[in-house]
């Protein structure tokens, strides 16, 4: 399928803000391969049109471990059967698999105007405030991208920035099998915990709609535009 092929919404600016923002277009791709995927954000980023609106893709990954491009080997501890993909996104290993949700932005940071450590800081944000709605508290890390729940992470981060555009973006653990993260050292961290907000809620209907338009949502807020309540329909 082409991408134009899925569920998609244009975001409206917020009546509040004083510039004129991009077109940013809204994604829902659904259970997918990593490397079609991967091959496609590099495209549109080699590729690069200062008239093409951003984009956020929003998606989950069949099993898959990501080695960044400064990955070290000895992270990568038992894979099995999962393929390990060397990738050009920054950080080390994480695994992806159905059950946790994935999020791409696609935006021409130059026109935006925003620094990739800014970029970071507001995607950290949008997390944390998503979680809020779960009645989960979650903080980050000093040196350590991503976004945590009691020491456990819940959330992690990777960018790269190409021609003026970013791609890549963040994964949160929803309702998944957490279990492959165990045969690697997740972000390059010995021993470190994962979490999911599954368990630590009771209501875990329809889990991953909610969860998938409650980070849309504080991520548009974000970057300026107006949340949008029907990602589910």
């Amino acid at each position: 399928m082409l991408l134009t092929d899925y569920k998609w919404f244009q975001a409206q600016a917020s009546p509040s803000s004083q510039i004129q923002l991009p077109e940013l277009i809204v994604r829902r791709l659904g259970l997918q391969e990593y490397e079609p995927i991967w091959k496609s954000m590099q495209y549109l980023a080699k590729n690069a049109d200062a008239t093409r609106q951003d984009e956020i893709w929003l998606l989950s990954h069949k099993p898959v471990y990501t080695q960044g491009q400064a990955g070290k080997a000895e992270h990568v501890l038992n894979p099995g059967g999962i393929e390990v993909v060397q990738i050009d996104r920054g950080g080390q290993v994480t695994y992806h698999g159905p059950g946790q949700l994935v999020v791409y932005l696609l935006l021409n940071v130059k026109r935006r105007k925003i620094a990739v450590r800014e970029l970071v800081e507001l995607i950290e944000r949008a997390i944390i405030a998503a979680l809020q709605e779960f009645g989960i508290g979650a903080s980050t890390r000093t040196n350590a991208p991503g976004v945590y729940v009691n020491g456990a992470k819940m959330a992690a981060l990777g960018l790269r920035i190409k021609n003026g555009w970013s791609y890549h973006g963040l994964s949160l653990n929803v309702d998944m099998d957490l279990s492959p993260f165990a045969n690697i050292n997740p972000c390059g961290f010995e021993n470190l915990e994962l979490t999911q907000i599954a368990d630590l809620i009771t209501d875990r209907d329809f889990l991953m709609r909610r969860a998938s338009r409650a980070l849309v949502n504080k991520l548009l807020t974000e970057l300026g535009y107006q949340q949008h309540y029907h990602l589910d329909q």
